[in-house]
C-alpha cells in the first residue's frame, strides 16, 4: 500500500507544502481490504497521528492508495533586529492559557513595604522575568475610577471625526506624539498592517511629579504642547491622562528598583538614570473586525524596545504571547490587574538572563478593543552597560555600552524604514 503525507502551504510563512510518499507493509489479512478497512488500519498506525483529510480510491483489489494531508505542525515569526532578521518557530493552532509559572500574578501590596517585603517581591519577579518576561500585578496603585475615566477619554478621542483627529497628527507634531492613523503603522512587515490607531504621550518634566521645577532637560515641549492645543476641546482629556501618566510613571519607577534587586544588585543601582526618563504613553484603539477581512493582526509581532512596559488592557482580550515552548500564549485580562513585560534594553543590561518575549494582538471581533500602554526607558543620555553581576569569567558581556536614547531612536528608525541609518 503506497501512502502520500501531504503537508499543506502555510500563509503566513509563504510555504507551497510538500508530498512525502511511504510504503507501508502488506496487511495481516487473509483477504483484501475494503477502502474503509484500509482508512482504519492507516489511521491507528503510529506513522500517522495527525489528520485533516483522507481521501481514498481503490485502484485494484490488492493495493490502495491513500492521500492524507495534516496541518502544518510549525510556522514562523519572522522579526527585523539591529543584527539582521531574525525567525522564530511557532507551532501552529490556537493560543493556550499560560500557566502560572509561564504568567504569574504578583500582589504588589507590599511594594512599599519594608525591606524584607520588597526583596521578596522581587524574588517573585525574578523568576517571572527569567521564564517568559511577562506577568500580572495586582494592587498596583492606580485607582481603578482614575483608569475607568482616562479609557472614556479615550474613547472621546477616538470617536471624534477624522479630521479632528488629524489634526494632532504626528507627521504635524513630531517627536512622535499624538495621532497614529489606522493602518498607518506596520511594525511587523513581514505581517499586515496593524489594523489600530494611537495617540501617544511622551516624558514632560513638567508633569514630572518627582520634580519641584522646571528646567532645560526636556526638548518635546513645543511637540508635546501642539497635541494639547489639538485636543483642548476635549476638556477632561488633558487632566485626566495626565494623572494617569503620573502614577504609571511612579509605579514604574517603584518598578525599576524592584528589578535591580531581582539583578541582586543595591535597590538604588538605576535611580540615577530614571531621573528624566524616557517614558511614553500610548492609548490604542484596534476597530472591531469581520472574520472575512484580510487583516492578520491588531498589532504584529514584535517585542518591546525600552526597559519595563506596564499595560492597561479592557476586557476584549487578544493579547498573544510567545512562550519558551513556541506556542502562542493567551494573555488573557484579568480583572484589577495592569499586565508588566520586559524591554529589549532590560534583557541587553541583564545579559540575557531576563527575556523581551516576543507578543501580538490578535484581534478578531465585532467590537472595538482598547488599551493602554506605558513604556519606561532610562534616562536618553545615559550609556548603559551589562551589569556586573550578570557577568563572570565563563559569562563575559554580549552587548556593547549604548545609551538608551541611542538605541530607542535606531529600534524606531529600524521600524519605521528597515534601516539603523
Amino acid at each position: 500500500m503506497f501512502v502520500t503525507f501531504v503537508q499543506p502551504p502555510n500563509k503566513q510563512n509563504g510555504y507551497s507544502g510538500q508530498s512525502l510518499h511511504y510504503l507501508i507493509p502488506a496487511f495481516p489479512h487473509s483477504r483484501p481490504l475494503s477502502v474503509s478497512a484500509a482508512a482504519s488500519t492507516i489511521l491507528s498506525s503510529p506513522l500517522l497521528d495527525a489528520i485533516a483529510l483522507l481521501q481514498l480510491e481503490l485502484i485494484t483489489m490488492a493495493t490502495t492508495t491513500v492521500q492524507i494531508t495534516a496541518p502544518a505542525e510549525y510556522t514562523t515569526v519572522q522579526l527585523l533586529t539591529p543584527n539582521g532578521p531574525v525567525s522564530r518557530r511557532v507551532r501552529c493552532g490556537k493560543p493556550r492559557t499560560p500557566t502560572l509559572e509561564e504568567m504569574p500574578i504578583i500582589d504588589l501590596s507590599s511594594i512599599d513595604g519594608d525591606e524584607s517585603a520588597r526583596k521578596a517581591l522581587s524574588t517573585q519577579i525574578k523568576a517571572a522575568a527569567e521564564n517568559t518576561g511577562f506577568f500580572y500585578v495586582s494592587n498596583h496603585g492606580i485607582p481603578q475610577d482614575l483608569i475607568e475615566e482616562a479609557l472614556q477619554q479615550c474613547k472621546n478621542f477616538f470617536d471624534q471625526s477624522q479630521d479632528d483627529k488629524d489634526r494632532v497628527a504626528f507627521t504635524k507634531a513630531g517627536k512622535f506624539c499624538g495621532y497614529h492613523g489606522v493602518g498607518s503603522t506596520q511594525i511587523n512587515n513581514k505581517e499586515t498592517k496593524d489594523n489600530k490607531e494611537t495617540f501617544s504621550m511622551r516624558y514632560d518634566t513638567r508633569i514630572d511629579p518627582s520634580h519641584d521645577c522646571v528646567d532645560d532637560i526636556n526638548s518635546n515641549f513645543d511637540s508635546i504642547d501642539f497635541v494639547w492645543n489639538g485636543t483642548s476641546h476635549l476638556t477632561k482629556f488633558r487632566p485626566v491622562l495626565t494623572e494617569f501618566y503620573q502614577r504609571r510613571l511612579t509605579l514604574a519607577r517603584k518598578l525599576i528598583r524592584l528589578f535591580a534587586l531581582a539583578l541582586e544588585l543595591p535597590e538604588d543601582y538605576f535611580d540615577s538614570i530614571i531621573t528624566t526618563p524616557g517614558a511614553d504613553a500610548v492609548h490604542l484603539h484596534y476597530p472591531g473586525t469581520e472574520e472575512t477581512d484580510d487583516i492578520d493582526v491588531g498589532i504584529g509581532s514584535h517585542t518591546d524596545i525600552q526597559c519595563v512596559t506596564l499595560l492597561w488592557q479592557d476586557m476584549s482580550g487578544g493579547l498573544q504571547v510567545l512562550s519558551a515552548d513556541d506556542e502562542w500564549l493567551d494573555a488573557r485580562p484579568i480583572e484589577g490587574t495592569l499586565v508588566i513585560n520586559i524591554g529589549d534594553f532590560l534583557q541587553r543590561l541583564s545579559n540575557n538572563r531576563f527575556k523581551s518575549t516576543v507578543h501580538r494582538v490578535y484581534n478578531r471581533q465585532k467590537a472595538s478593543r482598547y488599551a493602554m500602554p506605558f513604556f519606561l526607558g532610562f534616562n536618553p543620555d545615559a550609556v548603559c552597560e551589562v551589569v556586573p553581576t550578570c557577568t563572570d569569567a565563563e559569562h563575559p558581556p554580549l552587548y556593547e555600552p549604548i545609551s538608551c536614547g541611542e538605541w530607542r531612536s535606531s529600534r524606531l528608525r529600524l521600524a519605521e524604514t528597515g534601516k539603523l541609518n
